[in-house]
């Protein structure tokens, strides 16, 4: 069953690549992929491979390469990823040797994959389960781990009806999953190799914020407008969508002394627009960050009209983790969408992070909001009041971003737990 429905996704995806740039570039890569390997591979070399869907699972794999490539220069790295959004941005990452799409799981694309690569071990991040690469790597007696899993019960492996997919895992040499949960539902269907060590996306987040970069437009912009007048609060939206927008840039209506910078998911003319007629509309002046950088001055005044509220629009990527180092306020967006971004980028900054309801199935968030540092809203009055009392007790706001850094602070450790583990 499970070959079949591959079969018909790939006629799916070869008729929506007539249609979609994306799926275009995904297929095209898919096709690519072992002719890629078959120029590149070292046949004396022995390859590790890291297998991530997308940019997401991409990070959390990140600090495993980085540190066994330190730890083991012994080792190639592979790194494949299954989707565009990951392997476009990701094509020329150096910290892997080969970098290349993974042929979709049919059974010969699996045997001609691993024929040409030959892995002494594979690492597939959070949620990669695929079962003809899997059966195969297991039948060969590579050693496969699953880093950074978890597992909830609406599962298909604890369904009824999934069960006979759910013998998948068994290929799996060791889980390190993210909590005592998913621990606990692998072993009701007789998975026991499985350690609990965290999110490797902690360690991330740690390393990104010691490489953060010196942005001298954010920094002038969040400046204090005189010598004799107080630090401005600024407030940093990242990732948001424009249901996020209609909730938090009214608020500023009456609070002209805060800055505000927007940093939007999605980069495109009319979405800016959208967020410049909002600022408009609440007497903020504003500025694109691109065409600031392209005229080279960085003077607030001359950027901005100097009389009510101020906006910076980041309109480029690679950013946003570097300006959340000047927030008083964080708000990360998605959460009245398909849920909520990274949080934790935010987090470790020391700032409050508020965010929508859709949260659940982030583990980070759940915790954020347990320690107090993150603020759940599900309306503009949820917002409006967390605003209000951040504003009026300015201590309080200093105790969530406390609480914020605190937390990811204490839940870093996973890499380090994962690689002193495997049998390198």
């Amino acid at each position: 069953m499970y070959n079949l429905i591959i079969y018909l996704y790939q006629l799916g995806v070869i008729i929506a690549s007539l249609f979609n740039e994306k799926v275009r570039k995904m297929w095209r890569g898919e096709r690519e992929a072992i002719r890629i390997l078959k120029e590149k591979v070292d046949p004396n070399a022995k390859y590790v491979w890291f297998h991530a869907a997308s940019l997401g699972e991409f990070e959390q794999g990140r600090p495993l390469m980085e540190q066994l490539r330190r730890d083991h220069p012994e080792y190639k790295i592979l790194l494949t990823f299954f989707s565009p959004s990951g392997y476009e941005v990701r094509k020329n990452y150096e910290g892997a040797d080969i970098i290349c799409y993974l042929p979709l799981d049919t059974i010969t694309n699996a045997r001609r994959f691993l024929r040409t690569i030959r892995p002494v071990m594979a690492f597939f991040i959070k949620y990669e389960f695929w079962y003809n690469h899997l059966h195969i790597l297991s039948h060969r007696g590579v050693p496969v781990y699953s880093v950074s899993s978890i597992f909830r019960p609406g599962q298909i492996f604890f369904r009824w009806y999934g069960r006979q997919y759910g013998h998948v895992l068994k290929c799996f040499t060791r889980f390190y999953v993210q909590n005592e949960v998913s621990r606990e539902l692998l072993a009701t269907i007789g998975i026991t190799d499985v350690t609990v060590v965290g999110d490797t996306r902690f360690d991330r987040v740690l390393q990104i914020k010691a490489a953060a970069k010196q942005l001298p437009i954010v920094e002038a912009f969040c400046q204090k407008p005189t010598a004799d007048s107080q630090q401005p609060n600024v407030f940093i939206a990242g990732s948001s969508w424009q249901p996020d927008e209609e909730i938090f840039i009214p608020f500023f209506n009456e609070h002209k002394d805060w800055k505000l910078i927007i940093a939007p998911h999605v980069i495109g003319e009319e979405h800016l627009q959208q967020i410049e007629k909002q600022l408009d509309a609440i007497g903020f002046s504003h500025a694109r960050y691109t065409k600031i950088a392209a005229q080279g001055d960085t003077t607030p005044l001359a950027l901005w009209r100097g009389e009510g509220g101020e906006a910076l629009i980041i309109d480029c990527f690679g950013l946003l983790s570097s300006i959340y180092h000047y927030a008083d306020v964080t708000y990360v967006g998605g959460g009245f969408g398909v849920g909520i971004h990274n949080t934790l980028e935010a987090a470790v900054w020391d700032v409050p992070v508020i965010f929508g309801p859709n949260n659940e199935r982030f583990q980070e968030a759940q915790g954020l909001k347990a320690c107090g540092g993150g603020q759940e809203i599900h309306t503009a009055d949820d917002f409006q009041r967390i605003m209000q009392r951040f504003i009026s007790d300015p201590a309080t706001m200093k105790e969530a971003g406390r609480q914020s850094g605190h937390f990811v602070e204490q839940m870093t450790g996973a890499t380090q737990k994962i690689l002193s583990d495997v049998e390198l």
